[in-house]
């Protein structure tokens, strides 16, 4: 399974931008997602996880009531819609397709990963 991430970008604090991540198969649409990041100096970090049915969701606090991740099971994509973004909110932004049907924050739950998009907050 390949996955695509884009719609990063350079935008400024308070801006909304929306990432999308394409599976290549649809065993995607089985498993849960997950969108991880990785700031310059810092360890990759989880931010938001989806089951296979987008029936839950899951949210590192430091995003929640600002990210929203959804997915749409006919195209094998996944989304990650970002509001408010924050300076601390740059980074490399990540998709992952997870091991079960469910979404994880542990990284080690997840088997495939996109390249990363880059996204840039500036003041």
């Amino acid at each position: 399974v390949q996955l695509q991430a884009c719609g990063g970008g350079l935008v400024q604090a308070g801006d909304s931008l929306r990432l999308s991540c394409a599976a290549s198969r649809r065993t995607s649409s089985n498993n849960g997602m997950g969108w991880f990041r990785q700031a310059p100096g810092k360890e990759r970090e989880f931010v938001a996880a989806i089951t296979w049915n987008a029936g839950n969701t899951l949210y590192a606090d430091s995003v929640k009531g600002r990210f929203t991740i959804s997915r749409d099971n006919a195209k094998g994509t996944v989304y990650l819609q970002m509001n408010s973004l924050k300076l601390e909110d740059t980074a490399v932004y990540y998709c992952a397709v997870s091991r079960s049907a469910w979404g994880s924050s542990n990284e080690y739950n997840y088997q495939y990963w996109g390249q990363g998009t880059q996204i840039t907050v500036s003041s």
